[in-house]
């Protein structure tokens, strides 16, 4: 009996090692890695047991047979916790030591039977029942009912004046699909033998110095190319006919080097190269992270260096008469499409595309001044890389979801902000947030979990939109963009403004929804400086009868920053006050900002719900207090009025819901535990604000004697709710 024991433990051990190596990626077949696994698994067992029978000489005392297999599976452990577990060391230490109860309880009782043994049996293996229910759960949606209160995109009479074509429809081209790469790729038959056509290897050396070390070793074995000859590897997705075409070039993020991530976007490659746009999928690999080692942003300049060399590609192609790609390319008319760390990438390869050098090391000088006209980011970083980048004159767009686990926050936003315009050319930038998208499904290859095992299993699946619907929403944004931007179709930046436009095509969803031209005039962004009555240009704000009113930094749910100021205006007609008075807040502008009236047909605004708990507090921080205040009020549906007011005392008030709803804060559970959340994540909501444009003609319509060239103030009035928060920032008057 006893040898039947040792052998069941030791058996027991190697499973738990076999299931641990299956799921280590490393190149070779997750079946050897199992084995090979369950081999360091003997190995361990085996010095284990030579360690305590050493002991045993002296103490003979320790049962070594059974001790050696739980010894194994905590050394075991504690080993993946190194190397490749990320769970947070609560759940991690948790779920071992009910693994190793259980099959210390099964032991003994295999090794005694009796009724006792029987029923501690029963009660864990209930446990563990439980426990692993969990894991495989989906999960769920703890604030659908709260959610479903909320509205969508508001269709307004107006929209239908508009006639749009679904930019997400396949176009009139047919597609022929082919790569170009190395012709030695050992490990990517498609860049090796399967290439159509060859590319020369470009020597990176400077642009990833932290190329070295294991990292090194490791990667080198696997691909037999360093970064001295990084290859050219493009999977590409063409238009049939004569004639130029705009070219686009799309670039994957971070993941599982050996997990190859390139053929992920042939849902955007097929739809644009039928509506006449060359696309490329930039197979980056080999710069992703690997069991051996993660570049942490610090392969952010080569990711898009490569691009830029991408594109020096083509253009020697174009430029060939004897090629047969020979003058297919407008390379007037360019646009690059990043996601994750990719989605940085495209960023710094704009900004690096007008350089001299390489800012990094001047030692590699830079040559490109590529004709690059929009860039998109989708669910990008914003902090891999060590420098800021501010883009210049360039149409930007950034897509995100609030339930992206990976990159939790809207960090597309901080480069939106960041990008300025300083020419007389007409451009725009955007930035779309879909609520339930998650990070991994904007790729078809990665699936929906944005952890790999076993963190994936902590999880929370059940709220995302289905792939096939997320892609949709990325298809419609992404196009219309693209529309806009190298077609110079300027119907579509439409539903950037309002996606009540694109409500026909898109999945049933909130979307928020930022736009603004590059003729957009500011008459306040809460940037200037500290002092809360003053905007620039000598503009004066005031408020009146409201229960909050501060100017802050807003953060992300993991209290980093938003790096955007806004204006947070509260009010309560139950309030300590007691005042039954309309709370307000006014806008006086200077006799610069008056005269932007002139030219301008949209009042523009950036808008979000905020806490009403905040009401209760000075602190963003939820309190106790805070907390309990929060439980019995209802979470309000805002609404309001602004209200223009000319120099002769003529006014005009519009309810801003007659253009756009105001959305509730649209709140997210990423895993299945809300304590998790608080650890791995953060908090369960953060402020997203949207873009709202009102026509000025509205406000004439109303009252045909309000003078818009002799406006003297904007007042947002708090009429039409009893209580609320407001964020509000980037006021300003946009001509289109």
């Amino acid at each position: 009996m006893k040898n039947k024991l040792w052998l069941f433990l030791i058996v027991l051990t190697l499973i738990f090692y076999g299931i641990a190596g299956f799921h280590f990626l490393t190149g070779w077949h997750p079946l050897i890695m199992m084995i090979i696994a369950m081999f360091l698994g003997l190995a361990t067992i085996s010095i284990a047991y030579g360690l305590i029978s050493l002991i045993n000489k002296k103490f003979r005392k320790i049962p070594a047979k059974y001790i050696v297999p739980v010894i194994s599976t905590i050394v075991g452990l504690f080993i993946l916790k190194l190397v490749g577990f990320g769970w947070p060391v609560l759940i991690f230490l948790t779920v071992t030591a009910l693994g190793i109860s259980c099959c210390s309880i099964l032991f003994c009782f295999l090794k005694k039977k009796s009724t006792l043994s029987a029923i501690i049996l029963g009660i864990f293996i209930v446990v563990i029942g439980l426990v692993f229910f969990v894991f495989i759960n989906q999960g769920s949606d703890p604030f659908e009912k709260e959610l479903s209160l909320a509205f969508s995109p508001k269709q307004n009479s107006n929209l239908d004046d508009l006639q749009l074509e679904n930019p997400a429809v396949l176009g009139p081209y047919q597609v022929k699909q082919f790569t170009y790469g190395s012709g030695k790729d050992v490990q990517r038959k498609e860049y090796a033998e399967g290439a159509t056509y060859i590319t020369n290897s470009v020597n990176g050396k400077w642009l990833i110095p932290d190329w070295k070390g294991k990292k090194k070793k490791w990667r080198e074995r696997y691909w037999e190319f360093g970064h001295e000859n990084f290859p050219l590897n493009g999977r590409v997705y063409m238009p049939e006919g004569k004639g130029t075409f705009p070219l686009v070039l799309i670039v994957h993020g971070n993941h599982n080097m050996i997990d190859y991530s390139d053929d992920g976007y042939g849902y955007l490659g097929s739809l644009f190269a039928s509506r006449g746009f060359i696309t490329v999928s930039v197979d980056e690999n080999f710069l992703n992270g690997h069991w051996s080692g993660d570049f942490r942003g610090k392969e952010m300049p080569a990711r898009a260096w490569l691009l830029l060399k991408h594109l020096e590609q083509w253009q020697s192609w174009n430029s060939d008469k004897n090629h047969e790609l020979a003058n297919k390319v407008d390379m007037n008319n360019i646009m690059l499409v990043g996601h994750s760390r990719g989605g940085e990438a495209v960023s710094i390869a704009a900004a690096y595309n007008k350089l001299p050098y390489f800012p990094d090391n001047a030692k590699e000088r830079f040559d490109f001044n590529f004709h690059i006209k929009g860039v998109v980011a989708i669910a990008p970083t914003d902090y891999r890389y060590h420098r800021k980048i501010r883009l210049k004159n360039l149409n930007f767009l950034s897509i995100q979801g609030s339930y992206d686990s990976d990159e939790v926050s809207f960090w597309g936003m901080r480069a939106y902000r960041r990008l300025t315009y300083n020419d007389t050319i007409s451009r725009f930038k955007s930035g779309v947030y879909i609520h339930h998208a998650n990070h991994g499904q904007f790729n078809s290859t990665w699936g929906n979990s944005d952890f790999g095992a076993p963190s994936k299993w902590l999880l929370n699946l059940a709220p995302l939109l289905e792939e096939k619907q997320q892609q949709e929403a990325a298809k419609v944004f992404i196009s219309a963009f693209a529309e806009a931007t190298l077609k110079n179709n300027q119907e579509y930046t439409a539903i950037f403004k309002n996606a009540a436009f694109a409500k026909q095509w898109l999945p049933k969803e909130q979307y928020l929804t930022h736009f603004e031209s590059s003729d957009f005039k500011t008459i306040t962004d809460f940037e200037e400086d500290i002092n809360i009555n003053t905007a620039r240009d000598s503009t004066k704000l005031q408020s009146k009868n409201l229960a909050l009113w501060r100017e802050e930094n807003l953060s992300t749910r993991d209290k980093n920053s938003q790096e955007n100021n806004a204006v947070v205006l509260g009010w309560d007609k139950k309030d300590s006050l007691k005042t039954n008075k309309i709370g307000s807040y006014e806008i006086s502008l200077s006799e610069k900002h008056k005269s932007f009236f002139k030219k301008r047909l949209f009042l523009q605004f950036a808008l979000g719900a905020g806490n009403h708990a905040w009401l209760n507090s000075n602190k963003i921080n939820k309190e106790e207090n805070v907390k309990q205040d929060e439980s019995k009020r209802k979470v309000p549906q805002l609404d309001f009025n602004i209200q223009l007011t000319d120099e002769q005392g003529q006014t005009s008030s519009i309810k801003i819901s007659d253009f756009k709803e105001i959305p509730k804060p649209l709140k997210t559970r990423f895993t299945k535990f809300e304590f998790l959340d608080k650890e791995m994540i953060g908090e369960d909501w953060e402020v997203q604000l949207q873009t709202y444009h009102l026509s000025l003609k509205a406000f004439t319509d109303k009252n045909v004697n309000l003078n818009l060239e002799d406006i003297r103030t904007i007042t947002f009035l708090f009429d039409e709710t009893p209580y609320g928060v407001l964020v509000l920032d980037e006021i300003g008057l946009s001509p289109k």
